[in-house]
């Protein structure tokens, strides 16, 4: 018998269920709280629920069963690396970053990726599978539990792309924007993709309150096929095509995402060539050096042409930003925490 995760009902499905329990509509409210409010890790620790009902509920459910595998805590800022282990053995990492305006949390939507990206390590070994709703919030729960402070906000930008797991992206942002659990604002949610065009338009349409981040990485259709397979199908005009109509539908400024590789997509003319493709774009472009992964070639730019790269931007009207170098001494990029850990434990 398959086991299934509470935390991946959302109110109505639980209380359905509790329904079909012979229970009254209550107790899917005070379960619910339980999992999404409260963050318990066991049916034990629902102090106002019959033992009648949580031995019901333990016969096929789990309680938030994502398990903190490994913590790795930064000398240099703070952050901290999570290694959570799923109910089936397989292995995530999520991120927690410390601002002056709150606690940020960089979270999986996969296990594993199959965009392909050249630069990053969470698509080295394809994609495993999606991630339910219960580990996508589990690790939100969980972070907050061992840290003890509260999560402002959450960023869908660490393995995996999260509009290749669609719908339970979108279950996942409802359960946790729900006023019952955490409350989370959806202005405080940022989904990340690599620009799957029908995906993006479809999550327009939803007309949520999130902010849609475009991993872009190059300023022409040919540069961007060399490092990203997804642009063998879609192009950048098309991509900026679905940006547009995003902001149209929902009033949300768009952020572009942009990986600087040395010798490869930093140069004056790619600088001046993206300022040609923004103009006039309600957006924010985030210029991220990157982080180099020992199986690919690539390297990170210099900070001369970092800082050269933001100021024609700046110069060209461009809301830009250099993002925060996190967690450095810990592995903090995509996927490369993960894939250290998977090597270890199978030599």
């Amino acid at each position: 018998m398959e086991y299934k995760d509470l935390a991946s009902f959302d109110k109505n499905e639980l209380q359905e269920l509790i329904l079909q329990l012979g229970e009254k509509k209550f107790r899917a409210a005070q379960v619910y709280e339980w999992i999404h409010k409260k963050n318990v890790d066991s049916y034990d620790e629902m102090s106002n629920i019959s033992a009648k009902l949580k031995g019901e509920l333990e016969k096929k459910y789990y309680v938030n069963s994502i398990k903190i595998l490994e913590k790795y805590e930064s000398k240099l800022d703070g952050t901290c690396k999570y290694l959570m282990k799923l109910h089936d053995g397989n292995i995530i990492e999520s991120v927690l970053m410390r601002y002056n305006h709150g606690n940020s949390v960089c979270i999986s939507s996969q296990v594993g990726c199959r965009m392909g990206c050249k630069f990053c390590a969470s698509t080295l070994d394809g994609l495993v599978r999606g991630l339910e709703p219960a580990e996508m919030v589990g690790q939100i729960y969980k972070i907050q539990k061992d840290c003890g402070e509260r999560i402002s906000n959450v960023v869908v930008m660490g393995s995996g792309e999260p509009l290749d797991n669609y719908d339970v992206l979108i279950k996942f942002i409802k359960i946790l924007t729900d006023e019952n659990g955490l409350n989370i604002s959806q202005r405080n949610i940022t989904v990340s993709t690599c620009g799957i065009v029908p995906m993006m338009r479809r999550l327009a349409d939803e007309k949520l309150s999130i902010t849609l981040a475009v991993s872009l990485h190059s300023p022409t259709d040919e540069m961007r096929r060399q490092i990203m397979p997804i642009a063998n199908k879609y192009s950048i005009n098309e991509i900026l095509d679905a940006c547009r109509y995003y902001f149209d539908v929902t009033g949300r400024r768009i952020s572009f995402e942009y990986s600087l590789i040395k010798d490869n997509n930093d140069t004056k003319e790619c600088a001046i060539k993206l300022c040609e493709l923004l103009k006039g774009m309600n957006c924010h472009v985030n210029l991220i050096p990157i982080n180099p992964v020992k199986e690919r070639n690539f390297k990170r730019s210099e900070r001369t042409y970092v800082l050269n790269f933001k100021n024609m931007l700046e110069k060209n009207s461009i809301n830009v930003t250099i993002r925060r170098e996190m967690g450095a001494d810990i592995n903090a990029a995509c996927g490369q925490l993960r894939k250290s850990y998977m090597q270890e434990h199978d030599a």
